[in-house]
């Protein structure tokens, strides 16, 4: 389906180039999923900058990985290497490589060697990251690769809107106002925002087990259940009497559906997130100064949970070690026990805890910073504008009507 779904998209190539020779813009920012965005903009002479949608460090960490193939090395699918040449000493398993970069995927691997041609042909690469979060990373990659990056995130910080923060991405499924009442109730820092986004798919087992360590570890929570697995019963999703109870005790909100996720991590009663690990999930809970729990399952979120965990030292791992190639495969079950050990480390008062926290408050602030005039991110968009400016003046193009 989703190689049927990127093929009918590159139907649009000759309708799209008839609009780009009509109207002639300066450039031509395309997601890097649309490597034929890149040919149009050859033929036309108009430069094509490709927008990814992660962090350096992942690209960093794929480079490296493609070009050394360390885990050819390994004896066994769950045996550590350190993913070489990289500023930082990082560790992973083969068990959480995704299928195309060791080659269990051939029709997707022809597609991902597509996308990296499609890349070095660009004119650049745009990044949602700012350089304060990930420097070494920033800078490597650029000397590594030789390719023009500009990171000018993180955008859910520009768009300040309150109504469209509350429904960034979907309409959400609860009142705002019940989510901000109940948040108020409570203690700053107090309570743990748990979110696998909109496309992860556990089995009712799992959930079971997400349900009793969160009712177990005694912190209070707001948790956005999704779907359950291959269930036509999707409104049984939780143990039997298990919301009553957090309704009499008051320790937890269940929203079934799309949470208005960025309200909820920017409240100050939010004292960690729980994430899969998403890109977007990572960028908004560094946004609010939180430090979290991991739990990647399948794209590039193993990559990212290294680098909370390993690099920014701003999170402890669940426990998963078994990347998916669809976040709705059912995945091996991660027991209670991990899942509440995990919880009560972000979330208690030992000094591992107070030294994530401190970081992420670190982390947050640099965030807001480099938004505004002077900033990293707002200087790098100064400095895209101009070089596209320059790559005009250089082709002859002049300036745009």
């Amino acid at each position: 389906m989703t190689l049927k779904l990127f093929h009918g998209i590159e139907l649009l190539q000759p309708h799209i180039k008839m609009i780009l020779q009509k109207h002639r813009p300066d450039c031509i920012a395309s997601d890097y999923l649309f490597p034929w965005t890149v040919d149009v903009a050859i033929e036309l002479g108009i430069p094509r900058l490709a927008f990814n949608g992660s962090g350096f460090f992942n690209l960093c960490v794929a480079n490296s990985i493609d070009c050394h193939r360390p885990h050819n090395n390994v004896t066994s699918e769950t045996e550590q290497f350190v993913i070489p040449g990289l500023p930082d000493k990082v560790t992973i398993t083969r068990s959480q490589l995704p299928d195309i970069v060791k080659g269990e995927n051939e029709v997707f691997s022809a597609l991902f060697d597509k996308l990296k041609e499609a890349e070095r042909k660009s004119f650049g690469v745009l990044m949602n990251s700012f350089y304060e979060l990930e420097p070494a990373y920033a800078d490597h990659f650029r000397k590594v690769t030789g390719i023009k990056a500009w990171h000018l995130g993180p955008v859910s910080l520009f768009n300040r809107n309150a109504a469209d923060r509350l429904e960034r991405g979907g309409e959400t499924s609860i009142r705002k106002h019940s989510c901000l009442d109940w948040l108020e109730s409570k203690k700053p820092k107090s309570v743990l925002y748990i979110c696998f986004g909109s496309l992860t798919r556990f089995s009712k087992t799992q959930i079971s087990e997400i349900a009793s360590a969160l009712e177990e570890s005694r912190h209070s929570f707001i948790w956005a259940v999704g779907k359950i697995l291959k269930s036509d019963d999707q409104d049984w999703w939780l143990p039997e009497e298990y919301e009553d109870r957090l309704k009499n005790s008051g320790k937890g909100l269940i929203i079934k559906g799309w949470a208005p996720q960025l309200l909820i991590l920017e409240h100050p009663a939010i004292g960690g997130f729980l994430t899969h690990c998403g890109w977007n999930s990572i960028l908004e809970g560094i946004c609010a100064g939180l430090p979290m729990v991991t739990w990647p399952i399948f794209a590039e979120q193993f990559y990212n949970e290294k680098l909370i965990t390993q690099v920014l030292k701003l999170g402890v791992p669940v426990g998963n070690e078994t990347w998916k190639v669809w976040a709705n495969e059912e995945s091996p079950l991660i027991n209670r026990d991990k899942i509440e050990k995990a919880v009560r480390t972000v979330m208690g008062d030992t000094d591992e805890a107070m030294e994530m926290r401190k970081q992420a408050s670190r982390l947050e602030a640099f965030a807001k910073m480099t938004i505004e005039e002077g900033g990293s991110s707002c200087n790098d968009l100064k400095a895209l504008i101009e070089d596209i400016r320059t790559y005009k003046h250089a082709t002859g193009r002049g300036e745009s009507r």
